[in-house]
């Protein structure tokens, strides 16, 4: 799939997101579940505000120091007996792992729920390979790959737009006879990948956290899946975005209470496991442990305004408060990374705005998501920041839309334009308002300019098109002039 998710276009994107109203009650109820849920998770920790403190600083920490670190966990894991691979593009670690893969002369492979691995494509990219196949055994991401790979729409719950009518037409696809009771089918799955798991030769999973002081990785699960990709195949590879290390064991247990808490609101996920490949004195585990470590753009971030971002540890409670995710779902966004994680993210990741230029755009600046980041990330900044770059280095340059503002702020700095728009607005205006009842829906029933001319600027109509814009009042009726009339009442120079 990679980290662009759709050709089409931003806007049609968004209609299509529009239109799909289950994906909309589905992630508004989510929402609404989840907030509850974290809310108590946290309240339970006690002093939350001081464990996010401690969560930023760990990842700073890391981010400041990330190659001193990188080198210690890498050092480790070959000390155990194991291979670390530094891939700094998403082609640089397929062609690896295809590598192994050939080199091992794998016929099945079974992974475990990986954002990375999605980011690089890396499914598509070993099914090219004749005589393998593969099995995404996590449950979401498993209803994904057998509905045609269809997208995922979070970060943490991917088949959040899908219904049990739907889950149960995919099952029903690969040999499925029962009825759509979620337990029903939920034991057809666990008998369908059990055989794969026994068979499988490789293993993959992603990383929630590397271990830099003893090269052990970190993962946490709801399903046992990862445990069994770890511990039956006789080869693993783990793949891992670079920033996703910590110092040691000690650091990993505050993030897991962290991450628990914000993704799922639980104290700790069903299963939270330590890993190193297999020991000497162990049964089970691979014999042949491998570990790549991807760039694919997160340099980009690296002392920059964006240097934040690193931070992020996927919980994905940003996207559970987002005004904008509950109306367009995660496929409205066109990246694996949706929601404002994802608008501050993929750009980034991208190495531009090409791809993901209208991201930055599709938020209210409400700051929830940096509120609710459970190691503070100013997210909503972050955002603006996006605005400000792509503005000045894009879309604006040699634009009308540039023309226009230009002019904007020459009105606006100039004293008696600024006083000459005052005296004209409400006439040139008055022709496209008109009047409605208050409501809900109306809060200026004493006029609403709803309507420009067609050949409008495209910047007007996005304004006016998408929001409420009062009819604005008659020149003795506008603020100023309430001002000036209040200012000499006070001073005693009118009478009423």
């Amino acid at each position: 799939m990679g980290l662009k998710t759709s050709n089409l276009t931003f806007d049609e994107r968004v209609k299509k997101a529009k239109q799909d109203k289950f994906m909309q009650a589905a992630v508004g109820k989510a929402q609404d579940a989840q907030f509850e849920k974290r809310t108590r998770a946290r309240e339970e920790l006690g002093n939350w505000n001081g464990w996010r403190d401690l969560g930023e600083q760990i990842r700073q920490h890391v981010i400041k120091y990330l190659p001193d670190y990188l080198e210690e966990f890498s050092a480790n894991v070959e000390k155990n007996g194991g291979h670390v691979y530094f891939a700094k593009t998403d082609v640089d670690a397929t062609n690896y792992i295809k590598q192994v893969a050939k080199e091992k002369q794998v016929k099945k492979v079974v992974k475990s729920k990986s954002m990375v691995t999605t980011e690089i494509d890396l499914d598509k990219e070993l099914l090219k390979l004749p005589g393998l196949s593969l099995m995404e055994t996590d449950l979401a991401e498993f209803i994904l790959q057998e509905d045609n790979w269809d997208e995922p729409t979070h970060i943490v719950f991917p088949t959040l737009h899908k219904n049990r009518d739907q889950v149960c037409e995919v099952f029903q696809k690969i040999g499925y006879t029962g009825d759509n009771d979620p337990e029903h089918m939920g034991r057809f799955a666990r008998k369908y990948l059990r055989q794969y798991f026994m068979e499988a030769d490789l293993g993959i999973t992603g990383c929630n956290f590397a271990i830099a002081d003893n090269g052990m990785i970190n993962l946490v699960t709801n399903e046992g899946n990862a445990d069994l990709t770890m511990a039956l195949p006789k080869t693993q590879i783990v793949v891992m975005g670079m920033e996703r290390i910590v110092p040691s064991l000690k650091e990993a247990e505050v993030l897991d209470n962290l991450l628990c808490r914000s993704a799922v609101g639980q104290k700790l996920t069903s299963y939270c496991t330590f890993s190193a490949g297999k020991l000497a004195d162990e049964l089970d585990g691979p014999e042949d442990f491998h570990v790549v470590i991807l760039d694919n753009g997160r340099s980009n971030a690296l002392n920059t305004a964006f240097e934040p971002i690193l931070q992020c540890i996927r919980c994905g409670a940003c996207l559970n408060v987002c005004p904008v995710y509950r109306q367009i779902g995660g496929q409205g966004y066109g990246s694996i990374y949706p929601g404002p994680m994802g608008k501050v993210l993929s750009p980034v990741l991208d190495g531009g705005y090409e791809n993901f230029g209208e991201l930055p755009y599709a938020c209210s600046l409400c700051g929830a998501c940096s509120e609710t980041c459970p190691v503070k990330i100013l997210l909503h900044e972050l955002i603006l920041e996006h605005r400000k770059v792509e503005m000045n280095k894009l879309h604006l340059d040699h634009s009308l839309n540039n023309v226009i503002f230009k002019t904007i702020s020459v009105g606006t700095k100039t004293p008696i334009l600024f006083k000459g728009a005052l005296l004209g607005e409400h006439l040139a205006l008055k022709p496209f308002s008109n009047k409605k009842e208050n409501s809900v829906e109306n809060l200026y029933p004493e006029g609403k300019v709803d309507k420009v001319p067609k050949i409008a600027p495209s910047l007007i109509h996005g304004w006016v098109d998408v929001r409420d814009l009062a009819e604005p009042p008659k020149v003795k009726e506008n603020f100023r002039h309430w001002y000036d009339r209040h200012q000499k009442e006070k001073r005693g120079e009118i009478n009423d």
